[in-house]
């Protein structure tokens, strides 16, 4: 009888103790878990050895929009010369010389254009003398389809070979406007000679005085501000502002033409023979023609697709329809 309760004891304390054996391991076992990420967090957030540097700003890349904008408009400054100028001035002189003034007008557009490329864009656009740029770019220079060029817009570019163009169009036109002030009454070669150097000497210097300047990415405090403002050009330092070539343009081929046809004199026969103009069609046909390419002119000068572009295309619009109006009214 006690070895029967013997036996039964035994039976009883297994199968009692069983299942603490079993919930044992699962305990044994969370408790190695539990132990284990503590041990691997530290591996997980501890600092690497060569710590990654800091993203470097990406590359700013052309807007397209800005960038077909901006080839459009010099498209229509080209159209302004030729044929625009070139009829406009053709029209108002004698037979004769339509011819001459024709060649003129195309040959001075040509010549500025090579000029521009070979030593012009250079000297006008880049960072040198308060007067004038260096010759880090001639022939155009380091100049690659992935050049860019600032515009108004913080971290806003466009091409710098669509700039090149642009600006090249605007040094074209403007020796252009020269000829018609001494039109009938100056050599072909003399023309040419003059052209060069007038371009040389005061165009590349005005156009760096006024225009240049390191873009606004440059002003990003008041003391980066201090060091760009000192590199720009002249009159870009003093304040001057010129949206489209007031200056750069207009008043510096006025005085150019003024000073030429005071030193020239009268045409030969003035007063004594008719000088009507032979072809008012033309002359027509050229004005229209200026006044289309205006638009790329002035509102291209805004450099991007914007509303400030499209301010001026409106300006242009609305201020040259009063224009001939206000003439026929005055008649």
């Amino acid at each position: 009888m006690k070895h029967l309760f013997a036996i039964l004891a035994l039976l009883g304390a297994v199968s009692i103790g069983a299942p603490a054996w079993a919930e044992d391991k699962p305990a044994a076992a969370a408790t190695t878990t539990a132990v284990a990420a503590p041990a691997a967090a530290p591996a997980a957030g501890a600092p690497s050895a060569d710590p990654a540097a800091p993203a470097a700003a990406p590359a700013p890349v052309a807007n397209k929009g800005d960038n077909a904008w901006v080839m459009v408009s010099a498209a229509l400054v080209i159209l302004m010369s030729i044929p625009g100028l070139a009829l406009f001035y053709g029209g108002l002189v004698r037979t004769k010389n339509m011819l001459s003034v024709l060649m003129q007008v195309f040959v001075t557009f040509s010549l500025i254009s090579v000029l521009w490329v070979v030593y012009g864009y250079s000297v006008a656009f880049t960072e040198g003398g308060a007067f004038f740029g260096v010759l880090d770019k001639v022939f155009l220079k380091g100049i690659t389809v992935d050049s860019v060029a600032a515009t108004f817009s913080k971290g806003v570019v466009i091409s710098e070979l669509a700039y090149v163009i642009f600006q090249g169009a605007f040094a074209a036109i403007t020796c252009g406007l020269i000829v018609g002030a001494f039109a009938e009454r100056a050599k072909f070669a003399a023309i040419l000679v003059f052209m060069v150097i007038w371009f040389t000497l005061s165009y590349l210097p005005m156009a760096h005085m006024v225009w240049y300047w390191a873009g606004p990415d440059a002003y990003i405090d008041a003391a980066a501000g201090d060091a760009a403002g000192k590199t720009a050009g002249f009159l870009f330092q003093k304040g001057a502002l010129d949206f489209a070539g007031g200056t750069v343009v207009h008043i510096n081929a006025a005085m150019a033409g003024l000073v030429g046809a005071l030193v020239i004199g009268k045409r030969i026969g003035y007063g004594r023979e008719s000088m009507a103009p032979h072809s008012l069609t033309f002359t027509m046909i050229g004005a229209s023609l200026l006044w289309f390419g205006w638009f790329g002119f002035n509102a291209g000068s805004a450099l991007e697709a914007s509303g400030g572009a499209a301010l001026a295309m409106v300006n242009t619009w609305v201020a040259t329809a009063c224009a001939p109006m206000s003439w026929m009214l005055a008649e």
